[in-house]
């Protein structure tokens, strides 16, 4: 799942909650990977949320069919959309996709997330992606989990310093507090 601007997901700096009309939309206007691969946000709110892309000619393999990372690419996009949807910064736990039919060169992609369930801090969604003439391409279950608001962004990902100026990544857990099975 694309990563989460800092600890705390888009709040402001004064401390004050997150807006959930906006946290998921902030969230994308930091995603670097999604914006130059030219996916698009079309909404985001209330554990739903649906983005788009072109196939373009570097996005296709061999077989001249799109590459399904980047179908997976997409479908990630919209699953951190509307899970991020509800305003705490929440990353992913894990994800599967299944490809029904291929893409090609020159589609519209869209895929449409949308929340299953949300328990404790876990959250369950399905994301749709189809083609413009509605034919599906591929379905994806992705499972999220909220951070804890002390939590560094995850291994990989700088991290605020903690008081004694350490990286976050240097506690004994590597950084993934936020991501612990409390």
């Amino acid at each position: 799942m694309m990563a989460v601007p800092g600890a705390q997901g888009p709040a402001d700096h004064a401390g004050s909650q997150v807006d959930p009309r906006t946290a998921a939309h902030e969230m994308f206007e930091a995603d670097v990977a999604s914006n130059r691969l030219g996916i698009e946000l079309v909404s985001a709110a209330g554990g739903a949320a649906v983005a788009r892309m072109r196939v373009t000619d570097s996005m296709v393999n061999g077989h001249r069919i799109a590459h399904g990372g980047f179908v997976f690419l997409l479908a990630d996009t919209a699953f951190a959309l509307a899970c991020n949807s509800h305003g705490p910064a929440t990353v992913a736990a894990g994800g599967e996709i299944t490809f029904v039919r291929p893409a090609r060169e020159g589609d519209v992609l869209s895929a449409r997330a949308t929340e299953r369930t949300r328990y404790g801090r876990s959250g369950i969604y399905d994301v749709t992606v189809s083609r413009a003439d509605g034919q599906v391409i591929a379905e994806f279950r992705g499972h999220s989990r909220v951070l804890r608001p002390d939590a560094g962004a995850g291994d990989g990902v700088a991290a605020p310093a903690r008081p004694d100026g350490a990286p976050e990544s240097a506690s004994p857990d590597g950084g993934r507090a936020g991501v612990d099975r409390d």
